[in-house]
């Protein structure tokens, strides 16, 4: 038998895809007693709810847990990524949550803080702040932890879906899976974009000189296929503020894709944004863009909005939430300084 599993650590969707090719004299038997066998951290229940969900194909179909496995079948399964091994001790970090009900909810993070525990970042997370929001939470099993399915950059902020359930969790991650959850960011480029939109189409691999970054390739047997369409909201001659929603979930996506194209977002210090890239004619405009960085010494960067099929009444949900402080203060600061320059 081959298999193939594709931990998508390269992308922002937390979740694990697993092929099989089936052997020639495979017997016939259940395929959730099939995966069940086959799969370390997944229980029958773990793989039942998954085919409820449709996430177990079977030569391209949705299959359900009693489907009988048969020799040269092909096989795929999306789930979820397994809890890690690391403990996680509850902390009241503040949550501003925007929608909440027994299933899932959504979280607005701040500029600043980290979504899970990870090198250098053990304590003072996102999830121990959920953890500890679960555990006051009335109804909710002791050990039960949040289920993340994607994630955003310690300095972006916005928008986070987060499972309650397991079952929450498997739809979701099989929403991710499919590219079929809308999502929206609010960026600020540097220059005056070509085109009022476009999109990008451009494969994504970890740089080869610098591991924390991605960049472009055009080697089909590297990276992934990443896909971003945008839509330029306002100009301000030397930046351009435009609206990016995303068809696939990379890390680092928008950022890698605009520094590709000669825009990188503005105070984004690991793709090159964080100093002048563009001139102007304006006057005092080199101490204007220092005090710019002063501002928000961070990308500009936001996951305005999410939209998603809930996972149990079937409802679209979408919510949008507004741009952070910071983010704000230096628009303003930009469309004044163009305002009183343009007289």
């Amino acid at each position: 038998m081959e298999i193939s599993d594709d931990l998508l650590s390269e992308e922002s969707e937390l979740y694990t895809h697993y092929q099989w090719k089936v052997d020639p004299g495979q017997e016939l038997v259940r395929i959730d007693i099939f995966l069940t066998n086959r799969l370390q951290n997944a229980s029958r229940n773990r793989i039942q709810n998954a085919a409820k969900a449709g996430c177990i194909l079977v030569n391209g179909k949705a299959v359900k847990p009693n489907y009988r496995v048969k020799p040269q079948d092909d096989i795929a399964i999306v789930l979820p990524e397994p809890p890690r091994d690391t403990a996680i001790h509850p902390e009241p970090i503040p949550l501003d949550i925007v929608y909440e009900d027994t299933h899932l909810l959504l979280v607005n993070k701040p500029a600043g803080l980290v979504v899970h525990p990870g090198y250098n970042h053990y304590t003072g997370t996102l999830v121990h702040g959920l953890a500890y929001h679960f555990d006051q939470l009335p109804g909710i099993k002791e050990g039960v932890r949040p289920g993340l399915v994607h994630r955003i950059d310690k300095d972006t902020s916005g928008l986070l879906v987060v499972a309650k359930t397991e079952d929450a969790l498997t739809h979701l991650a099989k929403q991710f899976f499919d590219h079929s959850i809308d999502r929206t960011y609010l960026a600020l480029v540097w220059g005056d974009m070509e085109n009022d939109k476009g999109t990008l189409h451009f494969r994504l691999a970890r740089d080869a000189k610098d591991r924390r970054i991605m960049s472009v390739t055009h080697d089909l047997t590297a990276g992934k296929h990443a896909i971003t369409h945008y839509t330029v909201m306002e100009r301000f001659h030397f930046m351009t503020l435009i609206q990016c929603q995303l068809e696939t979930g990379r890390t680092h996506q928008i950022r890698a894709h605009m520094k590709h194209i000669g825009h990188p977002l503005f105070s984004d210090s690991m793709y090159g944004g964080d100093k002048q890239v563009k001139g102007s004619h304006f006057s005092k405009f080199e101490s204007f863009i220092h005090n710019c960085f002063t501002l928000m010494p961070r990308q500009a960067l936001h996951a305005l909005s999410l939209g998603f099929i809930h996972p149990v009444s079937g409802r679209k949900l979408y919510y949008e939430t507004p741009i952070p402080n910071d983010f704000h203060e230096l628009l303003q600061k930009i469309r004044h300084y163009v305002k009183h320059q343009m007289v």
